[in-house]
C-alpha cells in the first residue's frame, strides 16, 4: 500500500471535519509536505459540498425511525454506550455521515482508477501510431516492387566484367524508390556509396541516399527523401567521400542504368 493510499480514508474524514486527535494531527503534518494529498483534500471538499447539496430529502416516517432505534439498541456497534445513551443523539445524522464518508472513499478510488485507465489508453495510442507508420512503410516497399507501372532499372558495373549489380524500383506518382545491390566491393577508408537519380527533364542529378554494403557485398536504399513527381531517366551509384556529395556526383562511377 502506498503512503497516499494509507491516508485515503483520513482525507475523506478530514474533508468532512470529522477527524480528531492524533490522527488529525498526523494527517495535517503529512499535508504540509505532500502537495498531492493537499490537492486531493481540496477536491474532496468540493465533492462533499456537491454531495451535501444532493442529499436533501423527506424526513423518514417516525415508525421507521423507532424500528431502527430498537434494532440498534439490541445490537450496539461502533459507538460507545455513553454515546448511545446521550440525550438527543441523532442516529439518522450518524448514518448520513457514514454514508458521506463511504461515498467520498469511493470517489477517491474511482478517480485513481480513471487516471490509470487514461495512462493505459495513452500508451495504447502511441503503440498503434508506431505500428501504423511501420505498416505504411512496408506497404510502400511492396507497392514500389510489385506495381505494374513501377519503373524497373538494373544497374551494372561501369567496367567489364559487370560484377556489382543493382536494381532500382521507382514509382514516380507515389514518390517511392527501392534500390537493392549485390556483389559490391568493400569500401575504402573514408568512402561511401551514393545513389543518384537523373531526371528525364535534364536537370541536375538528385542524391537518392548513401549506403554501405554488408560483408557479402549487399546493400539497399528504401524510400529516400526525393522531390515529388520527378520522372527518372537513369540511376547511378558512385563512390564518394564518407560525408557524401549532395549537389552532384564527384567520385568514381561504380554502376549506372537507364530506363
Amino acid at each position: 500500500m502506498s503512503l497516499h493510499e494509507q491516508y485515503a480514508e483520513d482525507l475523506a474524514l478530514h474533508a468532512l471535519n470529522a477527524l480528531e486527535g492524533d490522527v488529525r494531527a498526523s494527517l495535517e503534518k503529512h499535508l504540509e509536505s505532500c502537495s498531492g494529498c493537499r490537492q486531493e483534500l481540496e477536491q474532496l471538499r468540493g465533492d462533499s459540498v456537491l454531495l451535501a447539496m444532493s442529499t436533501a430529502g423527506p424526513k423518514p416516517p417516525q415508525r421507521s425511525r423507532q424500528r431502527l432505534l430498537e434494532a440498534v439498541a439490541k445490537e450496539p456497534r461502533g459507538l460507545s454506550a455513553a454515546a448511545q445513551r446521550r440525550p438527543g443523539f441523532n442516529w439518522w445524522a450518524a448514518f448520513g455521515w457514514a454514508a458521506a464518508v463511504a461515498m467520498l472513499v469511493v470517489v477517491i478510488q474511482l478517480r485513481r482508477q480513471n487516471a490509470g485507465l487514461q495512462e493505459s489508453v495513452s500508451q495504447l495510442g502511441s503503440l498503434i501510431g508506431k505500428q501504423t507508420i511501420e505498416l505504411e512503410n512496408a506497404r510502400r516497399v511492396a507497392e514500389a516492387i510489385t506495381a505494374p507501372d513501377a519503373l524497373r532499372v538494373e544497374l551494372v558495373a561501369a567496367k567489364a566484367p559487370p560484377v556489382p549489380r543493382g536494381k532500382a524500383f521507382y514509382l514516380r506518382n507515389r514518390n517511392s524508390l527501392v534500390f537493392v545491390a549485390s556483389n559490391l566491393a568493400p569500401l575504402p577508408a573514408d568512402k561511401i556509396y551514393e545513389l543518384w537519380l537523373f531526371p528525364k527533364s535534364g536537370g541536375a542529378p538528385i542524391p537518392a541516399g548513401m549506403f554501405k554494403p554488408d560483408a557479402n557485398g549487399s546493400a539497399s536504399v528504401v524510400n529516400p527523401r526525393l522531390p515529388a513527381g520527378v520522372e527518372a531517366k537513369a540511376f547511378a551509384v558512385t563512390l564518394e567521400p564518407e560525408s557524401g556529395s549532395h549537389d552532384a556526383p564527384r567520385g568514381t562511377a561504380v554502376m549506372a542504368g537507364g530506363a
